[in-house]
């Protein structure tokens, strides 16, 4: 296919020229070839130089960024490379309006620190959010596959550098890294939500146990005998404690064979994280969000209301939580709970239905708090289902071991206990004899859609509690995303300080992340496949060596304004040869 010129005279012998699309077909009946006109562009004096520019780019996204800039070279210009330009623009353009950069480079000021410490983060940052790898990789990706403004060749040994820097830094970066969001965003923060989850090791070997403080923080001094291996419930002075970073402990991914750190995150009710924490892997729940409430304390804020799972509903932590002037929605353990829980749910009352089908009561029974009971039909619906299922597997399993010996039942029930869903609803006689649990159905039965909220704020409806309740599954879809976008998992650290960087590094990437999806209402995968099809181009030629951007397109254009983000320059870089 190719462009065809056709010369036609008029009756005053002026030549006129036009301009055809046309391509060649073999006939094979004549046994030649002959030229078949697709399209007529009409006089090439009169041509729509604009649409065939806007037809020129539109074919050229038929075609790979680096073919097409290949064919489009201007005359006496040398290809050289193409690169992914749009996504490391945006994010550099949101990291820059919440002056993370400046925050930065005011802490750089005055140290004996690589100058493109800055950038080299951001770069790694860049990395988590577009092409998660490790860091040798990640390096091999800044230095050869994408173009990161102000930083050109970098060498592991600087993200190392930079990285240990970072989690030096972080209780400052993090508190800016704040006040620079909730202000420029006009973020409404009266809840702050709060969860944690695990990470784990490629790895069968846990740390050395090390002196350390309740909140994990390593010790200069070593382990008297006072030191102990166990939490402090009762939050009652600082005891020593001895543990590995990477231990062994409850895994909230399913790994209980791999060592893991723990891992905390705080989120406003619109899914901004605004700061995470990191902690030994066998540290439990109970005790974090006290730190986490002390850390946040030292911010200022105004009235904030802490919003947090059953894992965190001790009475320590609620005590911690009240003071200061702030408060706390938190989820109430139903099947195990306290005697309040248990009251709370034994009174009758009607139920008021708010949004998404979610039905509330306020229950009194004389405590300090309050306590809500929320009920979700659908969700009734499905716990009955579930537990059918249950049912009718334990009912096959024990159906017929009537016969057996007492020996063999116990080897059967002690089977059965190792399935928790099955081995609530299992019952033993007296005389050994296994049998479905017909009373603990029925209990079961009285709980189906329903969980239970305790509240110290007097001034929110029981729809608002319930419904802010309902926004911590904001902090849980940032785990997943961490988790599948951003590869939180598996850590290839073994430096505490690197580790703890790490989780700092996918933090901030959530955060451009989340900042990017809220302005533009897209998810994050639909707004990386679009920018990062723009690119830069490189070319030389005897004058020296260029690179420009390819053209943006209408959907990349509104990306950028919604981000109010400048889109990126046509000509980035010009080297005038000597």
């Amino acid at each position: 296919m190719y462009v065809k010129t056709a010369t036609r005279r008029t009756k005053d012998g002026q030549e006129i020229r036009y301009l055809q699309l046309a391509h060649n077909e073999w006939d094979a009946d004549a046994q030649r070839s002959r030229t078949k006109v697709l399209h007529s562009f009409g006089r090439a004096d009169q041509l729509d130089r604009a649409a065939i520019e806007r037809l020129v780019v539109s074919l050229g996204r038929l075609l790979d960024p680096d073919r097409a800039a290949v064919l489009s070279a201007p005359a006496g210009l040398e290809f050289l490379e193409a690169r992914p330009l749009g996504g490391t623009h945006m994010l550099d353009g949101l990291w820059r309006r919440l002056g993370i950069d400046a925050t930065m480079k005011r802490l750089l000021a005055g140290r004996r620190m690589d100058a493109r410490a800055e950038r080299t983060l951001f770069a790694l940052v860049a990395n988590r959010a577009l092409a998660p790898s490790s860091k040798p990789a990640a390096t091999e990706w800044i230095n050869s596959d994408v173009h990161i403004d102000g930083l050109t060749v970098i060498d592991e040994q600087a993200c190392h550098r930079a990285m240990d820097w970072l989690a030096e830094i972080e209780p400052v970066l993090a508190k800016d890294v704040y006040f620079q969001v909730t202000d420029l965003l006009n973020l409404e923060v009266d809840l702050i939500f709060f969860d944690t989850t695990s990470t784990y090791f490629e790895t069968d070997q846990a740390d050395e146990p090390v002196a350390r403080d309740e909140r994990g923080r390593l010790l200069d001094q070593p382990a008297g005998p006072s030191a102990t291996g166990d939490d402090n419930p009762d939050g009652a002075g600082e005891k020593v404690k001895l543990r590995g970073f990477r231990s062994y402990g409850k895994s909230k991914d399913s790994r209980p064979d791999l060592p893991q750190v723990v891992v905390g995150m705080a989120v406003t009710r619109d899914g901004i994280p605004v700061r995470v924490w990191s902690w030994p892997g066998a540290t439990g729940d109970s005790a974090l969000i006290r730190q986490v409430r002390d850390d946040l304390r030292e911010w200022t804020l105004s009235k904030v209301i802490y919003v947090a799972d059953r894992g965190f509903s001790s009475a320590t932590n609620r005590k911690a939580l009240m003071q200061g002037g702030t408060g706390y929605i938190i989820g109430e353990k139903l099947r195990s709970g306290t005697a309040e829980a248990k009251t709370a749910l034994s009174r009758q009352g009607r139920y008021a239905t708010v949004a998404d089908n979610l039905q509330v009561k306020e229950v009194k029974i004389g405590s300090a708090d309050r306590f809500i009971i929320c009920y979700n039909p659908d969700q009734a619906v499905r716990d009955a289902a579930v537990r059918e299922q249950l049912i009718s597997q334990l009912t096959e399993m024990i159906d017929g071991t009537d016969t057996l010996s007492r020996t063999k039942r116990a080897e059967l029930a002690g089977v059965i206990s190792t399935k928790p869903g099955l081995h609530r609803f299992l019952r033993q006689t007296p005389g050994g004899l296994l049998r479905v649990d017909r009373a603990k159905i029925e209990r079961e039965t009285n709980l189906d859609g329903k969980y239970l909220l305790r509240c110290s704020d007097p001034s929110l409806s029981p729809e608002d509690v319930a419904l802010g309740y309902k926004q911590l599954l904001q902090v849980e879809r940032g785990w997943r995303d961490m988790k599948s976008i951003i590869d939180l998992r598996p850590v290839y650290h073994r430096r505490e300080d690197r580790i703890r960087a790490h989780v700092l590094l996918c933090w901030l990437a959530l955060l451009l992340i989340r900042v990017a999806e809220n302005a533009t209402g897209q998810t994050w995968t639909t707004l990386r496949a679009e920018l990062q099809r723009l690119h830069v181009i490189a070319y030389t030629g005897p004058s020296g060596t260029f690179r420009q951007s390819t053209e943006l397109t209408k959907p990349q254009r509104d990306l950028f304004t919604a981000l109010d983000v400048p889109a990126p320059k046509k000509i980035l870089d010009l080297a005038v040869a000597d």
